[in-house]
């Protein structure tokens, strides 16, 4: 009895922890526009809003872009800057459309023993805005 009282509070803590909060902000659309026409508008997208291309898989449609803000500061001397990112992948659709998904995510960069160390958060307002721009440009 004693040993499933001290475990019960252990359990529960760790379904909390794991409750599948997602730190990532997704917005998706579907448009009949071409395939290889909504990429290049993408990839036309990212400049205009302050991001950079990070990678690029031209066969699978997907794109990779950041965005570094350094105007954040925070008490910890390790860290450096706050990264956003998009991912967004452009593919067909069953239907017969274009299906256009963009991931927005945010990351605090540290500075460690080991190199820059990357520890996701929520997504930030300016990631977010950034995926809904590239989602309202390109989605349509």
């Amino acid at each position: 009895m004693t040993i499933s009282r001290l475990l019960l509070p252990g359990l529960a803590a760790l379904g909390i922890g794991c409750g599948g909060q997602s730190y990532t902000a997704t917005v998706t659309a579907a448009t009949p526009t071409p395939v290889p026409d909504v990429f290049a508008c993408v990839r036309a997208q990212l400049q205009p809003i302050g991001y950079r291309q990070s990678s690029l898989d031209v066969d699978a449609h997907r794109v990779t872009a950041r965005r570094y803000d350094e105007t954040v500061r925070r008490a910890d001397v390790r860290f450096r800057r706050m990264v956003d990112v998009l991912e967004i992948e452009v593919r067909a659709d069953p239907t017969g459309q274009t299906a256009l998904a963009v991931q927005s995510k945010t990351f605090a960069e540290y500075f460690t023993e080991r190199g820059p160390t990357f520890e996701q958060e929520k997504a930030s307002d300016g990631a977010r805005a950034a995926g809904q721009a590239v989602l309202e440009a390109c989605g349509r």
